[in-house]
């Protein structure tokens, strides 16, 4: 709905419109005819209250529909939207300047299992965890309505609206104002290449969908239609200026299906930096790819979309095989003795090479030129995690040193950081795949579909969790009382002081991307069994995961270790299976 003086709706597919309004106890209050516009806009006189429920009836029928634009969904995603004034709000960051993305340390978290009560407000009472940590991001996935009581947030319908059990979009505001007061920024995750598979009206109205292209997640949305391109133009515009989100986190950009002159993403990322300029601080946009292709960062001078930054698959599994040994599945092609030295050196470690994993040749280089925070590195994240079959965290296989050293790659690597909640002090609470579909034929289905996607890859069934089974949802919730565990407390105060380092040193934020130097010092055939060493300027991490003493040639100021160096000479660095930061 565009309101003011004229309520409005996007609707070319209906013959009749009907704007209905509605009593608190869901009886109507009055029902209007709409008149046809151009270009399928219906509109009619009436300005809608703030908290006022309403929707509209499409053709000679007798069903609600929410609207698409809906801000508010009070009673869920098939009832009745209610209007939402977002200037009622009394915000407190005039002051508020904004953080840009380099040198940053982006903090991953989802609402709902962040805390015990999963809620903005609850979410609120941890910030102080964040900034004690080091962290200036805070991202968010997915918060827009979807139905159920929990979700993962990638099954919304309703784009514009903030799910209710989290606090709504109130709750939303009160977060974001709170995270700014705390010095830190908001990036928004927030998906536009699918719809979830229940309260998805959308199609009644109009051709959101393209028929006959498909994504993973079902038909793919038609962006041939600039009224559809403007839907997701005006969400974003609406994150970033009407609830001051400081960024966006774009879900699977590789699933949106564009081939207009001007591409969705470029066609945003103008707006964005228009946006930005007016409001006088940095917006970022980060895309997740799995295409590997420079484009989307690249300067639009240069040919490019102009995106601030990108996810970095390649990264993370590199580092993943090297801890843990995994090479199944698209694990197999990282087990290469270059590949920590590729994803350092270059960003990328399918940049135009063979991924056995796709059976074709994938990505292409990173231009020299290209800063390296443009790229979001990560040991672990929702992704990586809930999509194994057990959600198992590093934390359940790795041993602690091993988790100090994913702490060190992390916190040392050339990109932007990002930590997912509860990574900082490893965390034994599982983050798994749920859902919590009212329908149960699509629970049912859901369920089967993940337990078959597994057993084709070899896994046993009895392991994969029933994501409608309540209890897979409570599992993924954090356990704050491990903090007063001296075990977990010891990884969280590595944590903090490698964010403090990362302030510190101007050689760990240095924006080069060819600037690192990898020296493989034990090329061992298992990459779980090898020693590197990582230069960085004038700094020098070394990393051991061998199970025996490795000799480093490194002279100089040890800054940070994971454990007691065992011995040191003059030239030489003796490390056990540990890392450490030495300054030459």
């Amino acid at each position: 709905m565009r309101a003011g003086a004229q309520t409005e709706v996007w609707a070319p597919r209906a013959t009749r419109v009907r704007l209905r309004r509605l009593g608190d106890d869901g009886s109507t209050l009055d029902e209007r005819e709409m008149t046809s516009g151009p270009g399928g806009w219906w509109q009619v006189d009436a300005a809608l209250a703030d908290g006022e429920r309403y929707g509209f009836v499409l053709g000679d029928g007798d069903q609600l529909r929410p609207d698409p634009r809906s801000r508010r969904q009070p009673d869920g995603v098939h009832a009745a939207s209610a209007a939402f004034d977002e200037t009622a709000f009394t915000w407190t960051d005039g002051a508020w300047t904004g953080r840009q993305l380099a040198g940053g340390l982006i903090y991953e978290l989802h609402v709902g299992t962040f805390t015990p009560s999963g809620t903005f407000d609850a979410a609120i009472d941890r910030l102080s965890h964040l900034v004690e940590l080091g962290v200036t991001h805070v991202e968010l996935l997915p918060v827009n309505a979807f139905n159920g009581p929990w979700n993962w947030g990638y099954d919304g319908v309703l784009w514009y609206a903030v799910h209710e059990g989290y606090g709504g979009p109130r709750g939303y505001q009160r977060f974001v104002d709170a995270a700014h007061a705390h010095g830190l920024a908001v990036i928004q995750d927030v998906v536009y290449n699918h719809l979830g598979p229940s309260g998805n009206y959308l199609p009644e109205f109009g051709p959101y969908l393209r028929a006959g292209s498909r994504t993973t997640w079902g038909d793919s949305i038609d962006l041939d239609q600039t009224p559809v391109r403007d839907y997701i133009i005006d969400n974003a515009l609406m994150w970033l200026r009407d609830r001051h989100v400081d960024g966006l986190r774009l879900d699977a950009v590789h699933a949106l299906h564009d081939d207009s002159r001007t591409h969705i993403l470029k066609q945003l990322a103008e707006r964005v930096d228009a946006l930005s300029a007016h409001e006088g601080r940095p917006l970022t946009l980060i895309a997740e790819s799995d295409l590997n292709d420079p484009t989307l960062i690249l300067p639009r001078e240069a040919g490019g979309y102009g995106l601030t930054a990108q996810w970095s698959d390649d990264w993370h599994h590199a580092v993943h095989v090297a801890l843990t040994g995994e090479t199944s599945g698209y694990y197999a092609d990282f087990a290469a003795p270059d590949a920590i030295e590729k994803v350092t050196d270059g960003g990328f470690f399918h940049d135009g090479t063979f991924s056995s994993f796709r059976d074709h040749v994938h990505g292409a280089p990173i231009p020299h030129e290209v800063p390296a925070w443009r790229l979001v590195t990560f040991t672990q994240d929702h992704d990586q995690i809930g999509n194994r079959a057990a959600g198992d965290r590093l934390s359940a296989t790795l041993s602690d040193d091993r988790l100090a050293v994913a702490a060190v790659l992390t916190l040392t690597a050339p990109g932007t950081p990002m930590l997912f909640m509860g990574e900082e002090w490893g965390a034994s609470t599982p983050w798994q795949f749920f859902t919590s579909h009212p329908e149960p034929e699509l629970g049912r289905a859901t369920a089967e579909g993940r337990i078959a996607e597994f057993a084709r890859m070899g896994w046993d069934a009895a392991v994969v969790p029933d994501p409608q089974d309540p209890k897979t949802f409570e599992r993924s919730h954090l356990d704050w009382g491990e903090l007063a565990s001296s075990r977990h407390a010891r990884l969280l105060d590595l944590y903090r002081r490698l964010a403090a380092l990362r302030r510190e040193l101007p050689e760990l934020t240095e924006p080069g991307i060819r600037e690192p130097s990898v020296d493989l010092v034990v090329p061992a055939d298992e990459p779980e069994r090898r020693a590197f060493r990582i230069d960085r300027g004038g700094l020098s991490i070394l990393i051991n995961l061998t199970s025996a003493d490795v000799e480093f040639d490194v002279a100089g100021q040890v800054l940070l270790a994971t454990r007691e160096i065992a011995s040191t000479t003059d030239g030489t660095i003796l490390l056990s299976e540990s890392a450490a930061i030495v300054r030459r």
